[in-house]
């Protein structure tokens, strides 16, 4: 019978396991002496930064945080008050320069531009999905938001073009982030852990090469409400857990909720469960409140995003 609990984890139980494991794999397997992990105020950054120090003790780990010109205040310090409670040391390597230099801005500017020809540095942006799966089926026609300094605001559909250039543009942070990471890493002989859950390696809410790219992924296996259960288990500060998942990458702060996702955390994981658990849409519906139809809308979203994303979980195909 489905139920809302299948969700809840023994988190003592769960947590255990990982730390076992990430001993496991970066002593044994991979032979390097502790752990980097990059770390941004999020929640599960946050939650894999604590597992490791369970795992290695704060001696043997560095937590790198990387911001740039776009990145919210909020993420560096709530970086570095994770980092002052588990006591581990951070590096702060700003890639604003790296990513000016690789022409990320100066690409994603241009394609701002093309929708909004008066946009210039100083506004605010970010792109967004306005359809709520729960309500319609959707096509997933991205629309660009954005905010003048005197605080008008004004919304245009995307280009496919346009969408296109800032998100291959957008996608440089990732895969500098990335790099940087693999830099702290190889210099102190350390592995890489990732910080994927399972709604964004499973959906391809993710850059490949970018944050899909570690050595460990240690929490790919649960979905987002199960993270924030283990973030209240290992004492995550509170104002993390209480922060909106955040892509933090354009110039306004846009939630993961509207940038891809389209429905709650709460909602989309219980019904991913059922999908998953194979339960029969009426008695989910009967039970969360829903009709039959928008419990089988969201399983075809769900199911529609993991096919069409299936390339960025691809090894390189060796012809």
């Amino acid at each position: 019978m489905f139920s809302k609990d299948l969700i809840k984890l023994n988190c003592e139980k769960t947590v255990n396991e990982i730390v076992e494991n990430l001993r496991n794999e970066v002593f044994v397997k991979f032979k390097r002496h502790g752990a980097i992990v990059g770390t941004s105020g999020g929640i599960d950054s946050s939650v894999v930064a604590a597992l490791c120090a369970r795992a290695f003790g704060p001696e043997k780990m560095l937590c790198i945080l990387m911001p740039d010109k776009d990145s919210s205040p909020d993420s560096k310090a709530l970086a570095i008050e994770l980092a002052d409670k588990f006591g581990y040391e951070y590096e702060v390597t700003d890639i604003t320069e790296a990513l000016k230099g690789a022409g990320c801005y100066h690409y994603r500017d241009s394609a701002f531009r093309q929708v909004f020809p008066d946009w210039r540095e100083g506004w605010k942006a970010k792109i967004v999905l306005p359809t709520n799966v729960l309500d319609s089926d959707r096509f997933n026609v991205y629309r660009l938001a954005v905010e003048s300094p005197s605080g008008e605001k004004m919304e245009k559909r995307l280009p496919l073009k346009a969408y296109l250039q800032i998100v291959a543009a957008s996608n440089m942070k990732q895969r500098i982030r990335m790099m940087t990471l693999y830099y702290f890493a190889e210099a102190h002989n350390y592995a890489v852990i990732g910080t994927g859950n399972k709604n964004e390696y499973d959906q391809g809410f993710f850059v490949k090469f970018g944050d899909g790219g570690s050595d460990i992924m240690p929490i790919i296996k649960f979905y987002k409400t199960q993270i924030f259960q283990l973030a209240e288990y290992l004492g995550i500060p509170e104002g993390i857990q209480k922060r909106t998942p955040t892509t933090d990458t354009y110039p306004s702060e846009v939630s993961q909720e509207e940038f891809f996702f389209g429905l709650k955390f709460e909602m989309m994981d219980l019904l991913w469960l059922a999908l998953e658990g194979g339960y029969n849409s009426e008695e989910v519906a009967r039970i969360m409140g829903l009709k039959k139809e928008q419990v089988e809308r969201v399983w075809h979203d769900l199911n529609q995003k993991k096919r069409t994303t299936e390339y960025l979980r691809m090894p390189p195909v060796v012809i």
